[in-house]
């Protein structure tokens, strides 16, 4: 383990490198050295690319949500890879999120069917969590607003069972495993920053969602929900794996329910020889046509047999978390 570590630590790719420093190493994320590296992750080609598409006033000439380069999903990238908070040069991009959140014209798009909002509310859960990770709440009132606000939203629109889901079928009664994982993040690390006890009462009941189904499986008969759930991927986006879940579970402060062991298991024994994990499956293409799910950068490519750095990473925060790796 020791060697996986130094391999991860001697990355090229400073994102990988915070992600080692601060999730698995446990480092104080305020210490000089982890702010050396997130320097280096706001100067590294990847970030450059993300953020390339920048017009003279800070936006990016495209739909707020366009997959993977809008405004939206740019800001979910830079928070979960170490970006340094509190940089005044994205609240352009931040304020492109909530023109299209707050507008007349979302709005009348959420339907309330038989008592349940159908929303999809990974949507809200992105921004929420970007604006919080990224500092912006901390450095601009309007942004504060905005956050208070997909907060106050995502707690409302909650079903019954905990979480979202944006299916209008009236007969859909069961909260979705993608629409509720991002808003779940969302709201732990908002109860953690703001103190609510509301929120964190919400989080709690986005988090039985998926505890009771064992973070995989189904409630009827227990057979993996969806063959994509137990695969490993990243950046997961919209979508759910059993990593990206367990990963928020660890961050929101699950990851010692019994319930999530099974898909620990599962995690584990994806272990490579070598002590990492491979990306075994991805929902990007690396190209500059504009076409739907495109990326400016690749996030370490698909292998059944090498380790996925990006991976591997979260898969050892995880493990950390859960007390099944010792550092």
């Amino acid at each position: 383990m020791d060697n996986i570590i130094e391999r991860l630590l001697s990355s090229d790719e400073p994102a990988v490198r915070f992600k080692v420093l601060v999730h698995v190493l446990g480092m104080d994320p305020t210490c000089e050295e982890v702010a050396r590296v997130q320097g280096a992750v706001q100067a590294s080609p990847r970030v450059r690319l993300l953020l390339s598409e920048r017009d003279p006033e800070g936006r990016i000439p495209r739909g707020a949500y366009n997959k993977w380069r809008g405004a939206h999903w740019v800001l979910a990238a830079l928070a979960d890879i170490g970006y340094p908070p509190g940089d005044n040069s994205l609240l352009p991009l931040r304020r492109q999120v909530s023109e299209w959140l707050l507008s007349d014209r979302h709005v009348k798009t959420i339907r309330t069917i038989d008592g349940r909002v159908r929303r999809c509310a990974s949507q809200e859960g992105n921004a929420l969590f970007a604006t919080l990770a990224l500092g912006l709440a901390g450095i601009d009132e309007e942004s504060r607003q905005f956050a208070d606000e997909m907060a106050v939203r995502l707690v409302r629109w909650h079903w019954p069972d905990g979480g979202w889901n944006c299916d209008k079928n009236p007969e859909a009664i069961n909260s979705s495993f993608m629409e509720s994982l991002i808003p779940l993040r969302a709201l732990a690390l908002y109860a953690r920053r703001t103190g609510s006890t509301v929120v964190a009462e919400a989080a709690a009941e986005a988090a039985e969602v998926f505890l009771k189904r064992y973070l995989f499986k189904r409630q009827t008969d227990g057979s993996v929900m969806a063959p994509d759930f137990v695969k490993l991927h990243y950046p997961c986006y919209w979508h759910y794996d059993i990593l990206f879940g367990l990963k928020v579970m660890a961050e929101a402060g699950f990851i010692d329910d019994p319930r999530c062991q099974e898909a620990l298991d599962l995690l584990a024994a994806k272990r490579l020889p070598d002590g990492g994990f491979p990306a075994e499956g991805k929902y990007y293409q690396v190209t500059d046509r504009r076409i739907s799910n495109s990326s400016p950068v690749g996030w370490g490519g698909v292998s059944k047999r090498r380790m996925n750095e990006f991976v591997t990473a979260d898969a050892l925060y995880v493990l950390r978390k859960a007390g099944r790796l010792a550092v």
